[in-house]
């Protein structure tokens, strides 16, 4: 089966433009990034999901192509408000809501705040965010924190403290990801803070659409919460992917998707 064209565009809100890739034809699947990436985290899996579903992928507000807003005006809330906007401009009323990290926060906000819109959520490496971790990280640099210098110095010093966390080698992955931190500017840092700062431990319990939990095994920043994730949720499944690393969407996009798409088959039908 040929894989279908990636389409790319811009819708208003009222943020401001919101940058839209999709591919494919059928049920509506949304595609939300993590900290600090954009649509491109999903270049490789929107047109596998788009064989068999539309896949729309997004650029959060402040990320990729995006408009860009003041720190101070990010939230949570908002992105997940924003991002029901960007589905009413594309005449989406119900849709399956997919989020990586930052994006699995962003997707189970919309699951509780709007659970007849969201028909099945997969949540892919997604932290539990509760007083105790709001604490433990409160006053702490980000991983993606680091001061701009004019030799460029900062551009290596971002690769070192990623490159951890990426397989071994791989310039190709780590080069995708310097180039949304550059879009990003400050947002690059301060999108780990909106996370920090959300209360999931208040709003997990009204996520009432069926989910998956998406483990990556070998990330160490979100593999802990899996099983805590999974157990708040009624009814969810959790699926591990052992060599899942922090960027498993581009890592692996193949059997990412395949989860994807197994469960939403049966869940979406």
């Amino acid at each position: 089966m040929t894989a279908p064209t990636i389409r790319r565009s811009f819708v208003d809100t009222g943020a401001g433009a919101i940058h839209v890739a999709s591919a494919g034809a059928g049920f509506p699947v949304l595609l939300l990034h993590q900290t600090p990436r954009s649509w491109d985290e999903f270049r490789d899996v929107l047109p596998l999901l788009g064989r068999d579903f539309r896949a729309i992928a997004i650029d959060t507000a402040g990320f990729g192509d995006s408009c860009k807003l003041p720190p101070a005006e990010h939230s949570i809330e908002r992105w997940a408000a924003i991002a029901f906007e960007v589905l009413d401009a594309l005449g989406v009323d119900g849709a399956a809501v997919v989020g990586h990290h930052t994006g699995a926060v962003t997707a189970l906000e919309m699951a509780a705040s709007q659970p007849a819109r969201v028909k099945a959520l997969v949540l892919s490496s997604c932290p539990y965010n509760d007083a105790a971790r709001r604490s433990a990280h409160a006053g702490k640099r980000t991983i993606d924190d680091v001061q701009a210098r004019a030799d460029g110095a900062h551009l290596t010093e971002l690769w070192s403290r990623r490159q951890p966390y990426y397989p071994a080698g791989d310039i190709g992955l780590m080069e995708r990801f310097i180039a949304d931190a550059i879009k990003a500017g400050p947002m690059a840092s301060h999108g780990h803070v909106v996370v920090r700062n959300y209360l999931m431990e208040q709003r997990i319990s009204l996520v009432s659409a069926p989910t998956l939990v998406l483990q990556a095994g070998s990330d160490p920043h979100a593999a802990p919460y899996a099983g805590r994730v999974a157990a708040a949720i009624g009814g969810s499944v959790l699926h591990t992917i052992a060599e899942g690393m922090v960027p498993m969407p581009d890592q692996l996009p193949e059997l990412f998707a395949r989860a994807v798409a197994d469960f939403l088959s049966v869940h979406t039908a």
